[in-house]
């Protein structure tokens, strides 16, 4: 643990910070001499939401849905504009409001269910304008973003260190995926042609990433950037 003052890392059984006599806390050490915060292996309880509050959520999302739904039959006789609306409300509450009514939500789980409810609405989109785009162009770019967001969060979720390693290289990862991103525009749309827009985000994403990795690989460097900022 470091000393929240100034920053000089301090060993398990100090009170004191030697550098500048600041009091050390720490949640999980219980001094003896002193009255603890908390009765021994108990902590304060996370309020938790109520099923009103989630109810509250679904009936704000499903009230707006059930209004344009209506006011679209009633004056056009059929579904046509509302269906965007509908769509991305119900993209909406997939990906952020479904998860909470689970009280431990994975989001090895969650996180695919988004992103394929966000290719399914594109689905939708590419059928009602027409197009021919989702097949060549936004069901592979919706879907190698969510190959690589999942692979993320599994990691992350499942892995116990290494956290910096595991983002650093999804964001080589998404830096690399940009250029398929514009072969695939290209390919797809005729009216656009290959300018090589994509290693701007790319030297960005190796940049940052290999910082990430760079820290994840190097503890001195990683605890030298925690004392600093506290983290």
């Amino acid at each position: 643990m470091y000393c929240v003052q100034c920053g000089v890392k301090l060993s398990d059984n100090e009170q004191k910070c030697p550098l500048c006599g600041t009091a050390v806390y720490h949640p999980d050490i219980i001094w003896e001499d002193e009255e603890p915060l908390y009765p021994k292996n108990k902590y304060p309880d996370k309020r938790k939401r109520s099923f009103f509050t989630q109810a509250l959520l679904t009936a704000a999302v499903l009230l707006p849905l059930l209004i344009v739904l209506f006011c679209d039959l009633r004056f056009n006789g059929r579904m046509s504009w509302s269906g965007y609306v509908v769509g991305a409300l119900l993209l909406f509450y997939v990906s952020v409001i479904l998860p909470t009514w689970f009280k431990k939500p994975n989001p090895v789980i969650f996180v695919p269910c988004g992103f394929t409810a966000a290719i399914l609405y594109l689905l939708y989109i590419n059928g009602v304008t027409g197009g021919d785009w989702f097949l060549p162009f936004a069901f592979p770019v919706a879907g190698g973003v969510g190959l690589i967001v999942t692979a993320m969060t599994a990691l992350l979720h499942y892995l116990h260190g290494g956290k910096l390693i595991v983002v650093g290289s999804t964001t080589i990862a998404l830096g690399l995926f940009m250029i398929l991103v514009e072969l695939l525009m290209t390919v797809t749309f005729a009216s656009i042609s290959f300018i090589g827009w994509c290693f701007y985000p790319l030297v960005t994403l190796l940049i940052v990433g290999g910082l990430l990795l760079f820290l994840g690989c190097n503890r001195p460097a990683r605890e030298s950037v925690q004392r600093k900022f506290f983290i």
